[in-house]
């Protein structure tokens, strides 16, 4: 069976954020992964991994916005100032929490502008910070309408532009199935630029269950292929307490 890791934004939501970490460690988990981490004090987060046991593999940039301005990320043509000092900000918390892989968001933007904007700016964030692996992730239109990155192909194409070790691919079971039908078929065609994994149920992002995702046969085509990232269980659970939707581990 593949590595799993615990989404801790979505899992265990029914408890405080510090609770979480042992909630996860107590349900067999080794890792864990903070979509936006940056609420909590990084000494504290980094308190309660130790704690715990736990490595933290993923965390999402950008950091949220504050100032109420318009929502943008790396690929928005003219945000590259924006963008790099970001990229700043994201790094202080990475210097104390350690992250395997931060996902860097494309944001909300098209046409052609946007796709040269994405691959310079990944390629800016990945040479100053040569020893952090980043990832890229497509996200479905209906989940995140107007999102720029939104099919593995055109993922595809920028990792090639990019042209960068530390730049990947994050795939994830639910996005994969909505956007393009066959979760199963995209990690079969796509493995080989993943370097980090998500899994959840489709079309609700549910915990793993029989249904148009047979997470069996993708985890052990995960298996087969010689994947050795984490699998993160990023989903809502449909039971009122996380545990009860853990059935998919055993």
């Amino acid at each position: 069976m593949p590595r799993f890791a615990a989404n801790i934004s979505l899992l265990f939501a029914e408890l405080p954020f510090l609770d979480r970490f042992p909630a996860a460690e107590n349900a067999g988990f080794e890792a864990v992964e903070i979509l936006f981490p940056y609420d909590i004090a990084a000494k504290n987060t980094r308190r309660a991994l130790l704690a715990n046991g736990l490595e933290l593999v993923l965390i999402n940039a950008p950091p949220p916005n504050y100032t109420g301005g318009t929502p943008g990320y790396a690929a928005i043509p003219g945000g590259e100032d924006r963008f790099q000092r970001d990229i700043r900000r994201v790094m202080r918390y990475a210097e104390q929490l350690k992250p395997e892989h931060i996902h860097i968001m494309a944001g909300y933007e098209q046409g052609p502008g946007a796709q040269a904007s994405f691959v310079r700016n990944l390629q800016w964030a990945a040479d100053q910070h040569p020893n952090q692996k980043f990832t890229i992730e497509p996200l479905n239109a209906g989940a995140q309408p107007g999102y720029f990155l939104n099919d593995y192909d055109l993922a595809a194409d920028i990792l090639t532009a990019v042209d960068r070790v530390n730049v990947g691919l994050q795939f994830d079971s639910y996005h994969a199935q909505v956007i393009h039908g066959d979760a199963a078929g995209i990690w079969e065609r796509f493995h080989p630029l993943v370097t980090h994994a998500q899994i959840g149920a489709a079309p609700d992002r549910s915990e793993p269950a029989p249904g148009p995702i047979d997470f069996p046969s993708l985890f052990a085509a995960m298996d087969g292929c010689g994947y050795r990232g984490w699998v993160s269980a990023e989903y809502d659970p449909s039971t009122p307490r996380t545990v009860q939707s853990l059935h998919w581990m055993r």
